[in-house]
């Protein structure tokens, strides 16, 4: 992928990133270490106990990592199948005896409609993940 494209995609997904963990994610971890705190207050439990208490701490935050990376996976991997393609009509035109200029413009055409169609995805992929998060038992 072109390195404009590519910084695109990627300045589109931090800032997803970024926002997702400012305001679901990082308040997430703050109940994770409260409650593993607590677990470590019980004097009573015994150790075995308070691991269990702080595996069941975590794994609110640990379910929130996971369908954060899975989503992103998903959109990578939508992403990679369009340059592909993108990459097989390139070589197709190639090899029909095409010039590299207009190789290269077909490659820069394509794989530009490829990102454009991958951010408008954001939102919707954002907001989704948004609703799985809030639905997380705490």
């Amino acid at each position: 992928m072109a390195e404009a494209h590519q910084a695109r995609v990627q300045n589109v997904i931090e800032d997803m990133v970024q926002s997702l963990e400012k305001d679901h994610i990082r308040k997430m971890q703050g109940r994770m270490f409260r409650c593993s705190a607590e677990c470590c207050d019980r004097s009573t439990d015994s150790m075995a106990q308070v691991h269990q208490c702080i595996e069941t701490c975590h794994t609110p935050l640990a379910k929130a990592q996971g369908l954060v990376t899975s989503e992103l996976e998903k959109f990578q991997d939508r992403l990679t199948r369009c340059t592909m393609s993108c990459n097989d009509k390139a070589k197709d035109l190639f090899d029909s005896g095409a010039k590299e200029p207009a190789v290269r413009s077909l490659m820069d055409r394509c794989v530009g409609s490829c990102v454009d169609d991958h951010v408008n995805l954001i939102p919707s992929m954002t907001r989704r993940l948004k609703e799985n998060l809030d639905s997380i038992r705490q």
